[in-house]
């Protein structure tokens, strides 16, 4: 009788994984096991993770670099959600033989949290229901509009081309930068397109990122950045903490340089317990959930089984590879 493979799923904390998917193709020849919490360290993760030949990870809750993927001799499969992840070292994986494979997923979530910390922030929602539930007071503060304000995307990729339609339709003014945009581009998405990204920050009563993580776009919203946003202006972030410089992030919130940020990603998840980002009143925080919906969850873990079945027969699909 052949032995089973044995596959971890990393991060499971809403314990939905085997629930999001049919994996009876692949329970013959795989053992599975979940993880609902964070294993937390290297060391940890290595430890745990010492008898698995196949691990998925959702997306970069866990970072699998060179000193991870070298003391699991036995892993030979890892698979992320999505088709990219920053924090796998894709060649200490290829030198080490071991297939990294991805999976489709949808941008429709990941745009409709965005419009909802948009829509928290500028209608004061958390101030509201907490006084409400608390029997204090009856109205408390006056929304923003969002009819005939100026929304700056920083990118205007796919998420960004979506976000611009939506506030085309709440009767908002888009603008748009980024280092690649061109004036032609942003025209066709019926966008104003913003020469540099000062002259966006300038004019933008909302901005919100949607650009990749790099070395080009890490700390591309720093201290002298958020001098420039107006004092009433929001900045939203549900793209990847690095491209805002937390710092001066935390000093914006302070001294309201900005009226309020509205946040879902972090430099370190979870985010510890004593943080101050979990302090500051005109910030919204959400715990990196801009992709956690029913359906992004369907696709990856499906796509997941897929990736598994196509693997023990020798024709991996999906596959990502190191640039060259």
């Amino acid at each position: 009788m052949q032995t089973k493979l044995r596959c971890a799923i990393l991060d499971d904390y809403q314990n939905v994984a085997l629930s999001s998917a049919d994996w009876t193709p692949i329970l013959d020849r795989v053992e599975v096991h979940t993880f609902n919490h964070y294993l937390g360290s290297e060391e940890k993760v290595v430890q745990e993770l010492q008898d698995f030949e196949v691990i998925v990870l959702m997306r970069e809750r866990t970072p699998f670099p060179k000193s991870v993927i070298t003391q699991l001799p036995k892993l030979k499969l890892l698979i992320t959600s999505g088709m990219r992840n920053a924090s796998i070292d894709l060649e200490a994986a290829e030198e080490s033989g071991v297939i990294v494979c991805g999976t489709e997923g949808s941008s429709n979530p990941p745009t409709e949290l965005t419009w909802a910390l948009i829509l928290g922030l500028s209608r004061q929602l958390v101030t509201e229901n907490n006084a409400l539930r608390s029997n204090r007071n009856w109205q408390s503060t006056v929304g923003m509009d969002l009819y005939g304000k100026t929304l700056g995307l920083l990118g205007l990729g796919k998420i960004g081309s979506r976000m611009a339609e939506i506030a085309q339709a709440f009767g908002m003014k888009v603008i748009a930068w980024s280092e690649n945009l061109t004036q032609a581009r942003a025209e066709e998405q019926g966008v104003q397109w913003a020469e540099t990204k000062e002259q966006l920050l300038e004019q933008s009563d909302i901005v919100s990122i949607h650009l990749v993580l790099s070395d080009r776009t890490r700390n591309l919203i720093g201290r002298a950045e958020f001098q420039r946003i107006k004092n009433t202006a929001l900045l939203i972030n549900t793209s990847r903490a690095g491209i805002v410089d937390q710092e001066a992030l935390v000093e914006a919130l302070q001294n309201e340089w900005i009226a309020g940020a509205g946040v879902d990603v972090y430099e370190q998840e979870p985010l510890p317990v004593n943080h101050i980002l979990r302090t500051l009143p005109n910030l919204l925080a959400t715990p990196h959930i801009g992709y956690v919906t029913q359906g992004n969850y369907a696709i990856y873990f499906n796509h997941t089984v897929e990736d598994i079945e196509m693997f023990l027969k020798g024709t991996p699909i999906r596959q990502l590879l190191p640039k060259k």
